[in-house]
């Protein structure tokens, strides 16, 4: 259920509602790894390959519309904060509108071009086939991805982090189950789980909106869905542009590592797949551990309460912290049977675990810099985030292009890209932070 977040304890409040959007996450990239685990083990290795090309591009639309939803939650954040209802009505109901408008054109475009896309990422033929048929299936679901993560924004936007939680773990069993029988017993190979990852984001899509229409009394609107304001709409996009801009940045930097990978052979391709989806489960919850300080800063914004604002950053950086020392030392050790979960290709494995022991030592420095991110996002200043992950981004693909086209470095070149890329970021943020910080003081 929403809950008021302008009261109460800080610490618990925040551990609380941090905990399912971080189970929530770990619960997504589990089903994301699922997909490469049954693909590498059942299909192929070229197959994993073929879903490692596609899935960037495909992320990259899709972080535009998150960043759309979570620009619309911070303004949903600061409504609901302040208790303006009827505005809140208003903002909610055009962001509806103009999104799904938006996904709609999206996902028109991908499925259209999606070989040329394909085509300029540097691409494999061996793999293109495959890895076109893949993004175009994707590409049907973009709407219920996005109807999904906005009505989840919302709700956590209103204090409700467990209700999202629990229709995405359900959606990932589906999705699972899904993978199974489409590749298993009806052998249509990559298809088969592009087909199931569809199905299982409309469902929570769909879930999403019954329980709003009979849970969330202020959200349910009945026509008033329909609404268009234009005043709201301003808004809705200064918000949404911005932090789309920025979720895109962040991709299109991984994008330009794609391509660079993608000129380093088929097994590294794989190999990078792979450890792409490990690297998830470190850096996701370390964004949306960011997403929860945002929420909890919002409210209390909208609620002019400056001094729960300050609180909420120093109590979430803490958690980022301790978490990004953890899961570092998880994946040293644990590199190997990491791998092995993925594929039986020795190649692979043996490039995977030369990336896992790298980058194991720098979790400590997105998760600083996550930190920051949500503390701006959670007062509205969102140049700041697009701007230090512009720095992000380009830092490291630069670097990436020197590590392994000049310094022939390899694998081991792409970790070490990262570092120089968060070096960069913290290096732009932690000025403006200070000063914040001091000016408030």
């Amino acid at each position: 259920m929403t809950k008021d977040m302008t009261k109460g304890k800080l610490a618990p409040l925040i551990i609380s509602f941090t905990i399912p959007l971080v189970l929530g996450n770990i619960l997504q990239l589990t089903y994301n790894a699922v997909d490469s685990i049954i693909v590498g083990r059942f299909v192929s290795s070229l197959a994993l390959a073929a879903i490692g090309t596609s899935n960037p591009l495909m992320t990259l639309v899709i972080l535009m519309l998150n960043g759309i939803c979570l620009g619309a939650g911070i303004l949903v954040g600061l409504l609901y904060g302040a208790k303006d209802y009827r505005k809140l009505e208003r903002q909610v109901s055009t962001a509806l509108i103009s999104g799904t408008i938006f996904s709609l054109v999206m996902s028109m475009f991908a499925f259209i071009f999606a070989k040329e896309l394909l085509i300029i990422l540097q691409v494999e033929d061996q793999l293109l086939i495959e890895a076109t048929s893949y993004l175009r299936i994707i590409s049907l679901g973009l709407v219920f991805t996005f109807l999904y993560n906005f009505f989840a924004s919302t709700l956590r936007a209103m204090g409700d982090s467990k209700s999202p939680l629990i229709f995405l773990g359900i959606s990932a069993l589906l999705n699972i189950i899904g993978d199974l029988i489409f590749v298993i017993v009806f052998k249509l190979g990559i298809h088969g789980v592009a087909i199931s990852t569809v199905i299982s984001e409309g469902l929570s899509a769909l879930m999403c909106l019954i329980y709003i229409k009979k849970n969330v009394p202020v959200l349910n609107l009945g026509k008033r869905w329909f609404i268009f304001d234009h005043t709201m709409l301003y808004k809705t996009i200064s918000y949404g542009i911005v932090t789309a801009l920025q979720q895109s940045t962040v991709q299109v930097g991984k994008l330009g590592i794609q391509m660079i990978v993608n000129t380093m052979g088929v097994s590294t391709t794989a190999a990078f797949n792979a450890v792409n989806r490990t690297d998830d489960f470190a850096i996701v919850p370390e964004q949306n551990i960011a997403h929860a300080m945002t929420a909890v800063m919002a409210q209390n914004k909208g609620a002019k309460e400056e001094q729960r604002v300050r609180v909420a950053f120093r109590v979430c950086n803490r958690i980022e912290i301790i978490y990004g020392i953890i899961v570092g030392l998880l994946f040293f050790f644990l590199a190997n049977p990491i791998m092995e979960l993925f594929t039986n290709d020795l190649k692979v494995i043996k490039l995977g675990e030369v990336y896992l022991h790298c980058i194991a030592f720098m979790y400590i420095l997105p998760a600083i810099t996550n930190a920051i991110q949500g503390y701006f996002r959670g007062i509205g200043d969102l140049k700041i985030t697009f701007f230090s992950s512009l720095i992000n981004m380009t830092g490291r693909v630069i670097s990436a292009l020197i590590f392994v086209f000049t310094l022939r470095l390899g694998m081991i070149g792409i970790p070490l890209s990262y570092l120089v890329g968060w070096i960069c970021m913290l290096a732009f943020e932690a000025p403006f932070l200070i000063h914040m910080l001091r000016t408030k003081d």
